[in-house]
């Protein structure tokens, strides 16, 4: 037991002079940082710039990102695909005039959502993004608007992931009938009924009346294609047909995969079908969601990438200004250092003090970097908000990992680039350094 106890109190001993040793190194650093204040800051400089570049544009580039896959949702998500009917198609790697007389249908969707595996839903429209007059009320009540219409099923609010606000969204029963009922967007609502509950009233559009039976959630526009989707007007497929094209047409259909991994078998699947039915012509594009999300996340996380390492050399050039600093600060303390070692300093103890200097020198300089970084990155988001794309919120959050990295990497520069130096004062020799003035 008493050997034991000895053996404990040593190594509490031990304990207790490491960690004065280590308080006393970092507040002999700290006076000797204090003691060059201009030095110390043009030291940190490097470092401070390198650390806010990291956080600032990781965050800028984080914010990117969440816009570009909150642009997605508002397309339906990642699942998404669209076949339309454009004037050109490609054949033969090369664009050509789109000639056939081959359509889309009703019955086209409804055989890809029965024929084709990988394919979750489909939903036909008839979507009509330009200026389309639209009216309610009469005489001095009468208001009205330009807006665009959607000839819809009632797929099109499964697959575009979309919540109704008041009322219902249009069913089965309107499209069998096709009834002389519509939904309206919030844009609608905002500037026809003063954001007031319409449901039950009457709009005009394109002189014929509609019944509105409810409004969706307000979406917004999308970033992507342009397309405005608060500012249209949801009437049933059939009942677009029957008023207004004349015909059974549909002018795109929109198909959603069971995963994103599936995506590119539902498109072969669907493409596949649609030439069955349509005497073995390709007369359409199509147009996935996730290859053009893979394709800009790709270019950000390159962006990303590229000015991470021009942050990264910026914090390199820092280290090397550290590591210069420090060499002048030991030859201007070589007189202090051979008198501490007359005094029974050893080679560890100089080697800590020196090293500590060095690390708060970068840590420091990061956690300024830091706070810069964090304000610059809000900065420009807000820039962005109030000045550039007013119609979206651009977020900005700390990256709580990369500013551990960024602090972490600090740290480790300042042992890299401050070890030299420190090994070069501990090696001094007391009678050579007590000689020097």
């Amino acid at each position: 037991m008493v050997q034991r106890s000895e053996v404990d109190e040593g190594r509490e001993e031990r304990e207790g002079i490491l960690s004065m040793n280590l308080l006393e190194g970092i507040a002999s650093g700290i006076r000797a940082l204090l003691s060059h204040k201009m030095r110390t800051f043009l030291t940190m400089l490097g470092v401070m710039i390198g650390v806010a570049a990291v956080i600032s544009m990781i965050s800028i580039g984080d914010g990117a990102k969440t816009i570009i896959m909150q642009d997605s949702e508002k397309l339906g998500g990642a699942t998404m695909i669209r076949f339309f009917r454009s004037r050109h198609i490609q054949k033969g790697g090369r664009w050509v005039r789109n000639d056939s007389e081959e359509r889309f249908t009703y019955e086209d969707a409804l055989a890809i959502e029965a024929e084709c595996p990988s394919v979750r839903l489909a939903m036909p429209s008839i979507p009509e993004w330009r200026g389309v007059h639209v009216s309610t009320g009469a005489g001095a009540e009468a208001r009205e608007m330009r807006s665009g219409y959607q000839g819809v099923t009632p797929s099109f609010q499964e697959g575009m992931k979309w919540s109704v606000r008041w009322g219902r969204f249009i069913s089965d029963t309107d499209v069998d009938r096709a009834l002389s009922v519509c939904v309206l967007g919030q844009e609608v609502v905002d500037e026809l009924f003063d954001g007031e509950n319409p449901v039950g009233e009457s709009v005009k559009l394109r002189n014929e009346r509609f019944t509105v039976i409810g409004t969706m959630e307000p979406r917004g526009r999308s970033l992507r294609y342009g397309w405005n989707l608060d500012d249209s007007v949801f009437i049933p497929l059939t009942t677009v047909q029957q008023r207004f094209t004349g015909n059974d047409y549909v002018r795109m259909l929109s198909i959603q995969a069971k995963s994103v991994d599936k995506v590119p078998q539902a498109i072969i699947e669907a493409t596949e079908l649609m030439k069955k039915r349509h005497r073995g012509e390709e007369f359409f594009t199509t147009r996935d969601v996730a290859s053009g999300l893979d394709f800009v996340l790709r270019i950000n996380k390159i962006i990303k990438i590229l000015l991470s390492g021009v942050a990264g050399f910026s914090l390199l050039v820092g280290g090397i200004g550290i590591m210069n600093v420090m060499l002048v600060s030991v030859a201007e303390r070589t007189h202090e250092i051979g008198l501490r070692k007359a005094l029974g300093a050893k080679r560890r103890d100089i080697l800590g003090q020196f090293l500590i200097e060095a690390v708060l020198l970068c840590t420091l300089g990061g956690i300024i970097g830091l706070a810069l970084g964090i304000f610059f990155g809000v900065g420009v988001a807000w820039v962005i908000t109030s000045f550039i794309i007013k119609s979206v919120h651009w977020p900005s959050a700390l990256p709580l990992f990369w500013a551990v990295v960024a602090l972490v990497f600090s740290a480790t520069i300042g042992i890299s680039f401050g070890l030299y130096p420190a090994i070069r004062a501990a090696r001094l020799a007391p009678v050579e350094a007590l000689r020097t003035e």
